[in-house]
This record gives structure tokens, sequence and C-alpha cells, in this order.
């Protein structure tokens, strides 16, 4: 497949500067751009590669100067180069195939018009699955859950029992909501599990990534709300309540009953201990470990994860202590030698 520049501007909305009859014939990454494809630059810095670029044009944006090779400018650069992606490698549309004989679907299952069940799927007892859902091969439902319109469950994912998925979310290979949360009691010289009777509630338009888990509530639900989007390896204890649009990067563990607002980020590896809130807009860096209540619209690093700016200083502060050591011990020198010159005075 190929296309001229003046046809991929036409597609994306930009502008050519340079030859619009310029024939390419595929796209790629910088790093990765050979003669003949077209490549993209979003930033100033970025674009500082271009001259060991084999890329025979470039997507930037409008306030780029180019450097003598073809362009499209556009105003939004990612958006523009996905659709040329897209163009050369279009996205295979799935087949829908309705439910298959070599599913397992429950006689008491309610299913709406335009689903798909793949081979081998289950679906337990008194389960309904909206309009146009999509569920993979190995995916495991269990009894009384409800997945919304529009929801699709990949491979190996499962769903215990009563857990409710929004319209249009989508969970991903190997997730598993619903399990018994970690609650344990001890009695007579041994843990025992407390109750773990709740379930899992996800919100509309969610996505959880593959490998999450998300547990159920001991006695009410575990709820993720609208928006929010989970990366691969999430944990999410039991009884959390998480706002609307949240991002949750991978290998971010909440502990159970906690909660946050909306638009909340947390970044990789945060660790949330049980019972705070982490207000909304708040961001809370890599690593950081949250210890108290995070107010809303604020920046938390570190470990223990406080302000931002606090965290800084404290580095800072930390940083200049080789230097620090040095002046002590001068000073200490000094101050031995006056010591001593006044008990000779004396």
């Amino acid at each position: 497949m190929q296309a001229t520049l003046g046809e991929l501007a036409l597609l994306v909305g930009g502008q050519v500067v340079g030859s619009e009859d310029l024939v390419v014939h595929g796209a790629a990454p910088l790093q990765d751009a050979l003669f003949g494809q077209i490549t993209m630059v979003d930033s100033v810095e970025r674009a500082r590669n271009l001259a060991s670029s084999n890329a025979s044009a470039v997507v930037c944006p409008r306030s780029f100067v180019p450097d003598g090779r073809p362009v499209i400018l556009v105003d939004d650069v990612h958006l523009a180069f996905s659709k040329i992606v897209i163009h050369f490698h279009p996205l295979r549309v799935q087949k829908r195939i309705g439910v298959s004989p070599l599913a397992a679907v429950s006689p008491t299952a309610v299913l709406e018009a335009d689903v798909d069940v793949h081979p081998y799927a289950t679906i337990g007892d008194n389960v309904t699955i909206g309009d146009g859902s999509t569920i993979h091969s190995g995916a495991h439902i269990m009894a009384g859950s409800e997945i919304g319109e529009n929801v699709t469950i990949y491979p190996g994912a499962v769903l215990y029992e009563n857990t409710v998925i929004g319209a249009r979310s989508i969970i991903h290979a190997g997730a598993v909501l619903g399990a018994t949360g970690f609650g344990f009691d001890q009695v007579e010289g041994s843990h025992r599990l407390t109750a773990q009777l709740g379930n899992v509630i996800i919100g509309t338009d969610v996505e959880v990534g593959a490998g999450t888990t998300i547990d159920r509530g001991t006695y009410g639900p575990t709820v993720v709300g609208d928006g929010t989007k989970i990366d691969d390896q999430v944990m999410v204890a039991h009884n959390c309540h998480l706002g609307r649009h949240n991002m949750l990067c991978s290998q971010v563990g909440i502990a159970g009953s906690s909660t946050t607002g909306d638009y909340v980020v947390l970044a990789g590896q945060v660790g949330v201990r049980d019972h705070v809130h982490i207000g909304s807009g708040s961001i809370v860096g890599a690593k950081g470990g949250i210890v108290n209540d995070v107010p809303d619209g604020s920046r938390y690093i570190g470990i223990p994860a406080t302000p931002e700016r606090e965290q800084k200083l404290r580095l800072a502060a930390v940083a200049k202590l080789p230097e620090m050591r040095h002046q002590l011990k001068a000073l200490q020198r000094t101050v031995d030698k006056l010591v001593a010159q006044i008990a000779t005075l004396e």
C-alpha cells in the first residue's frame, strides 16, 4: 500500500510543506523509519534526532520549522499519525460469531442481541450480558454477574459471583474481579477468613488491565468509578471505592477500604495503605507510599509520600550531606584548636 503526501494530508487535515506528489510506502516511529516511509516528531527535542533518521517525510506540529525534507503540518501530531498508521495497516474488524456451541452457557443466563461468546468461555447461572458485548475464549463469568452493553472481556478473565460491569468497559486477559478479600482474624492460634460477602462494581467506560485483581467487598461493594483506566498488574483490595476518571499505572497496590476522588493519577508501583483517602485531582509519583490522607489537587512523591516541594527539599538536603560532613569535621577541628588555645592561656 502507498500514498502521496497530498493524500495523507487530506486524510489528516494537514498542510504539506514540500512535494505533495512524494510517494510513501509506510509509517514508523522516528528510530525505526526507513527510506520511503513517513515518521513523526512531536517536540523540538525529538526534532533534533531527525538528522539521523532515514524517513522520507515527517508529520509534525504547525509550529515546527522543517529541516529540508517534506513535512505534513498538523494540529495534533499523535492523532494524525495514528490515522496514517491505520491507513497503511488497517485494523482488523473481528467478525461477529454469536454464541459458540463450544461455550458453556447456563440455560438461566440472559444474553441480549448481538452478543458473542467464544469457544470455551463459561457463563454461569443468572448472568445477564448486554447488547453487543463480547466474551472471549476461556473467560469465566460466574453466577449472578451483570455485564452491560458493548463490553469486551478478553481470554482468561474471571468474574466472580455478582460482579457488575458497566457499558463499554474492557476487561483484559487474566484479570480477576471479585475474589475474596485478604481479611483474616486470628482465632485460637490460626487465621480465619472474615466475611467476604460483597461484590465488585465496575462503572461505564472503564478499562481493567491484564493480570489486574480487584477484590470483592466485605459486606458491600468494591467500586471503580466511570471512565477510570487501570493498567496491567494492579491490585485493588476489598471495600475500596475509586472515583471517576482515575489513572492507575502498572503495579499500583491499594489496601482495603481506601478511597479516591475523581481524576486521581497513581504512577507506577504506588502503594496506598488501608483506610486513607486520596483527594480529587491529586497525583502521586512513581513508587510513592501513601500513609495518610491526600488533599484535593496535591502532588505527592516519595516513601512515605509527602508534598512534592517538601520531598524535593529533603532530597536536596540529603544530597548535601557529604559536603556538610566535611564542613562539620573542619569546624570540629577549629573548635578543638580554640579549646586547646584557651586551655593554654588558662
